[in-house]
């Protein structure tokens, strides 16, 4: 289908580089797997030039081998977006966890649920409560304590983590996190899926979205957009290039951006399809917290083409 490996790994770089290639990046990790196709060793080595990282850069080439066969050509200019190429089931499916709003606005992670009634009465729409604690009753307290402040709001709130007690207190649902997935047994799925929580899960990546499809969720979170302090990350900063390819393959879904945004970042975020910016810093570090989450979500509206008070 090619006539030469590096020929099409070179139009592969040439052409996407810019947009999906990562800053400053060398080259410095073998592939993942021995590729099984002149496609797949060309595309492999095109993305682990381009900073992919190896697991993503396999995934990548064996979807670029199944498109080139449903279509019956390689092209090095068309980068793979269709879900069928990536193993992904259509839609409706009956398993899928119960669907939120496409546009769930300006998303604010909490520490608590002080924070979370201060956000809730400021109008945020959708806030996180990302309390970090090995105390299962300060646990239990802090998730009551934060569903009790959205009560009278609109405001949908989603626990990181603790999804047990997500559930017992009535929250609108959980966010969870890739390492979370492997430790949840069959058993604990179904509690989750019928107890009619949303579900949020983390993504990073290709392989990332792929294993997240599986479960079926609300909404998927892609990032993180830019580098952020705020905890070690396993994978480098995507940036909005990629951002824009995730959220275009996994258009399916309600999509949340998240990872170093702020307000001078946020029009190059609302500028890819997605339907949420999480933020974190941008509030909880801001002077007057509530006048800054004021002004994001103007322009948030704003930059999407909607009243702000929706």
């Amino acid at each position: 289908m090619i006539t030469s490996v590096e020929q099409a790994s070179q139009a592969i770089v040439e052409r996407y580089a810019q947009e999906l290639g990562l800053p400053d990046w060398t080259p410095r990790e073998a592939l993942v797997a021995p590729p099984r196709t002149p496609v797949e060793e060309a595309v492999q080595k095109a993305c682990v030039q381009m900073g992919f990282d190896k697991v993503d850069a396999a995934v990548l080439a064996r979807v670029w081998q199944a498109q080139s066969e449903r279509q019956g050509r390689f092209d090095p200019h068309l980068w793979p977006e269709d879900q069928r190429d990536f193993g992904m089931l259509p839609w409706p499916r009956s398993e899928a966890f119960a669907p939120c709003p496409r546009q769930l606005g300006l998303y604010a992670v909490l520490p608590d649920a002080a924070w979370v009634g201060r956000m809730a009465r400021a109008g945020v729409p959708t806030v996180q409560l990302r309390f970090k604690s090995s105390d299962t009753r300060a646990i239990e307290r802090e998730v009551r304590a934060a569903v009790d402040a959205v009560r009278d709001t609109p405001c949908l709130l989603f626990i990181n983590d603790h999804w047990q007690a997500a559930i017992e207190a009535g929250a609108y649902g959980v966010h969870l996190g890739q390492e979370d997935l492997g430790t949840l047994s069959e058993g604990d799925w179904q509690a989750l899926r019928h107890s009619g929580l949303r579900l949020g899960l983390s993504t990073h990546g290709y392989a990332e979205m792929v294993r997240a499809d599986r479960y079926s969720p609300s909404y998927i979170a892609l990032g993180a957009v830019f580098p952020t302090t705020l905890k070690r990350m396993a994978t480098a900063a995507q940036g909005t290039g990629r951002l824009r390819r995730y959220a275009r393959l996994m258009d399916s879904y309600s999509l949340v951006a998240i990872g170093g945004i702020d307000a001078a970042r946020l029009p190059v975020v609302a500028a890819s399809p997605v339907g949420a910016a999480a933020v974190v810093r941008a509030i909880v570090a801001a002077d007057h917290p509530e006048e800054a989450a004021r002004s994001l979500m103007d322009q948030l509206a704003q930059l999407q083409g909607r009243p702000a008070d929706t």
